[in-house]
């Protein structure tokens, strides 16, 4: 696990916004996982500059996303389809088609859910795997107690979740109690997988994912066990690391080359 640390939460987010262009330019066809959330706004607002720019396309990808809530349509306004299109699909050359996100509206969830796995699977897997990290450890909504090996499927959101995630909805009663996510196993069959954590609420997950041991307590400390995953931090989400003046030598500046 590579662990870059940057002095502020802008300086984090352009180095993931980086790592996601650089990996674009050296396969274009490349399979993107994505995420979202307020954490993954400033990273899609920096791609769209870039596209704007001519400096990045994603005419030739393909990508799948996290998660969805279970019972939004794709219009709800809260829906991740809907997030999706406003934060980058509607600024970028992506082309129809080529993404792809559970229906949350599904008649049957589960079958849904079994149906997105498979997509994954007959893709190739994904090859670079966008992720961010709630605050009690999860990835997706892979939840406390999710299993490490778990693939898409439905999960029942922990009230701190659906608190966190009130900010979105006009009334906070109606926040989703259940979403179809993709699993952790299916999570770390990704080929590379870039995580983004910033500010003082994160640290005590990102310490427990990085430093403590890995367990369905953090589901995210199953990063531990991929071969490919960098994990990209502000100095506030940094702050309850106890390996932080090696990781900092070994990447000053939060450089993505060893030092």
């Amino acid at each position: 696990m590579k662990v870059l640390i940057h002095e502020d939460a802008a300086l984090a987010v352009d180095c993931v916004a980086g790592l996601m262009m650089a990996r674009l330019a050296r396969q274009p066809e490349v399979v993107l996982g994505l995420a979202t959330g307020g954490t993954m706004e400033a990273v899609y607002a920096r791609l769209i500059e870039a596209h704007r720019a001519r400096r990045v396309s994603f005419a030739r990808a393909r990508s799948f996303n996290l998660d969805e809530y279970v019972g939004l349509r794709p219009d709800h306004p809260c829906s991740y389809w809907r997030y999706m299109r406003e934060q980058l699909f509607d600024h970028v050359d992506m082309p129809a088609g080529a993404t792809r996100l559970p229906r949350g509206d599904a008649r049957d969830a589960e079958a849904e859910a079994v149906a997105y796995e498979r997509a994954i699977v007959e893709a190739g897997d994904i090859g670079f795997q966008l992720l961010g990290l709630g605050a009690n450890g999860h990835i997706g909504f892979n939840e406390p107690s999710s299993s490490l090996q778990s693939l898409t499927r439905i999960k029942t959101l922990t009230r701190s979740t659906r608190e966190a995630n009130a900010r979105f909805f006009a009334n906070p009663a109606d926040v989703p109690r259940r979403a179809i996510t993709m699993g952790i196993g299916t999570i770390l069959r990704a080929d590379e997988i870039v995580l983004l954590a910033y500010g003082a609420g994160k640290a005590e997950a990102a310490a427990a994912m990085i430093e403590g041991p890995m367990s369905a307590a953090c589901p995210a400390s199953a990063l531990q066990m991929h071969r490919r995953t960098t994990v990209v931090l502000d100095e506030a989400a940094a702050g309850k690391l106890t390996l932080r003046e090696y990781y900092e030598e070994v990447h000053p500046g939060g450089r993505s080359e060893v030092a």
